[in-house]
């Protein structure tokens, strides 16, 4: 038998389905993939199950529903003061994950080059080299995490295509800068390049600190794709729904490229989505309050479990450093042990690397109820209380 696809066939099974299912056979708290464990605003839910109902079931429009749109360019201008053409400068998507392929098809061309980032989300990668594009990777560091200026200059070149950008950034929290973000804009029109901007947490940003979208940016309008995400806003990742906003000229391609995957998107979530992005600023800033809160009770809880924790300005996601607990294991013998025996499950921070990685970080979601935070605060605690004191044990013994 002829092989399948080489790169599709490599590509093993996501970590996030690996340590959720590990989770499941071990009963352990979840705090590995990240979704929240409650349902979204009651409104929205009670908007989607209304247009169930309306006899509008059957195939919405190729870029989405005309109130998405509307909703996503009013958005757009509500909070970054972005004027979007709802007509010709959106396309709903299914799933944010489904607006980046899509926005990268629209892209490149084989042998074109792209920037990326690590740590990074995992479906970057795959996409670039799928499409026959070259990747050129650029590494951030722990534990500021600060954007390597010299290396990301050198990246680019006279192939760069595109950059890919998340901030607030997955697995790491990390927000970037407006400093940072003029950094990039100059590289893309000094290179003519254009930038995939996953902003899926947009909405999640901590700390009193706002989100700056790099097309905000003077000279940005025309060079970028701005992914937005209702299942983040709305704490509803099983609707996956997401949207695009960008020039004309490229969204149109987006377009293209979305009717060769999924062509549309459930219209009662589309409607019911319109309805949660015209919600009242108290619904955003609550959103971001009760994750920060969220945040501060995980981090002094793995704090005095015997973790060092790094900031993290946004997202779903801490990470945390085990080396105190654990200074000869790497991180995903060290997920697995959790999981098992600590009935606690975390995400590896290599699992967002290519090749050489640090092994001694673990991504822990927040995104949980405060009761489940502080189960899997407690279990933690006890586990690593009685490992110390058989290791105590063990050395007095010896002595």
């Amino acid at each position: 038998m002829k092989p399948a696809n080489t790169l599709l066939a490599q590509t093993g099974t996501t970590i996030f389905t690996v340590m959720s299912a590990l989770a499941t056979r071990h009963q352990a708290i979840n705090l590995g993939q990240g979704f929240p464990d409650t349902d979204g605003p009651e409104d929205v839910l009670d908007a989607a199950a209304a247009a169930l109902r309306d006899g509008r079931n059957q195939y919405p429009p190729l870029t989405g529903v005309p109130e998405l749109r509307a909703a996503v360019a009013a958005a757009n201008k509500r909070f970054y003061g972005l004027d979007i053409d709802a007509d010709t400068e959106v396309v709903v998507t299914s799933g944010a994950t489904e607006a980046i392929t899509a926005s990268l098809m629209a892209l490149l061309n084989p042998g074109d080059e792209v920037v990326l980032i690590e740590p990074l989300y995992d479906t970057y990668l795959p996409v670039v080299k799928m499409l026959g594009a070259v990747p050129r990777l650029v590494r951030l560091e722990p534990p500021h995490w600060d954007l390597p200026r010299a290396e990301l200059a050198a990246a680019f070149g006279p192939k760069t295509k595109a950059i890919v950008l998340n901030s607030p950034m997955n697995p790491i929290g990390k927000v970037f800068t407006a400093e940072e973000l003029g950094f990039i804009a100059n590289l893309l029109v000094q290179h003519d390049a254009y930038a995939v901007c996953d902003e899926v947490y947009e909405h999640l940003v901590f700390d009193g600190v706002r989100h700056l979208p790099l097309m905000a940016l003077p000279g940005m309008r025309d060079r970028c794709l701005r992914i937005g995400s209702a299942g983040k806003t709305f704490s509803l990742t099983g609707w996956k729904v997401g949207y695009v906003s960008g020039p004309a000229a490229l969204i149109g391609v987006v377009a293209k490229a979305h009717q060769n995957l999924t062509f549309t998107t459930a219209p009662n979530l589309q409607r019911a989505v319109a309805v949660g992005l015209a919600k009242d600023d108290a619904y955003f800033a609550g959103l971001s309050g009760d994750l920060q809160a969220q945040r501060d009770h995980l981090v002094a809880g793995l704090t005095r479990a015997g973790f060092r924790t790094l900031p993290s300005g946004g997202s779903y996601f801490v990470l945390a450093d085990f080396s105190a607990l654990d200074a000869d294991g790497d991180d995903l013998a060290f997920c697995r042990r959790l999981t098992e025996a600590a009935g606690v499950a975390a995400i590896p921070l290599s699992a967002f690397y290519v090749g050489a990685a640090p092994r001694h970080h673990v991504r822990f979601a927040f995104c949980k109820r405060v009761a489940v935070l502080d189960e899997a605060i407690a279990r933690l605690t006890r586990y690593f209380y009685a490992e110390q004191t058989k290791a105590d044990a063990t050395l007095t013994a010896a002595e």
